[in-house]
């Protein structure tokens, strides 16, 4: 279904008062919804249900993954994350590095304002989880620290 044809559509509900239209056609369903101050679309889309003759792997058979040891370092803030000063700087820290309570482990830029994010403990890096110049959210993991 092309993007005319859904046109088409909402302007069959508008036209004919219908107060309700829903259409499956190629593992795609469309339902549009006229209200008493006009029509509100709602798309909904399906994905296809996919058969495997393959038998459901046993969650046991997975490898387990440990419990990472350490303190998660996260953003105070939402914003971009820089592990240095300037792109021509070494990144502040790195994995395997020791820092001490309030060494400066990144930057998180928001709304143009450069913030310093300081170590709360002293240990060990152990983990660096976003990659330089990313987009991050408020309360996202950013590192692990071993505290020593």
């Amino acid at each position: 279904m092309d993007l005319e044809q859904l046109r088409e559509i909402i302007q069959l509900v508008e036209e004919t008062g219908i107060s309700e239209v829903e259409i499956e056609q190629d593992g795609l369903r469309i339902v549009v919804r006229a209200h008493q101050s006009g029509v509100a679309h709602q798309i909904l889309t399906t994905v296809p249900q996919v058969s495997s003759s393959a038998p459901d792997a046993d969650p046991s058979d997975q490898p387990e993954i440990p419990p990472s040891k350490g303190v998660e370092v996260r953003a105070p803030i939402v914003g971009t994350f820089y592990r240095s000063s300037s792109p021509d700087s070494a990144p502040f820290v790195e994995v395997g590095d020791h820092v001490n309570s309030g060494d400066v482990l990144c930057i998180i830029e928001a709304m143009k304002l450069m913030n310093e994010i300081e170590a709360e403990i002293s240990g060990l890096v152990t983990e660096v989880l976003v990659e330089n110049a990313n987009p991050i959210e408020f309360d996202q993991p950013l590192f692990i620290i071993e505290p020593s």
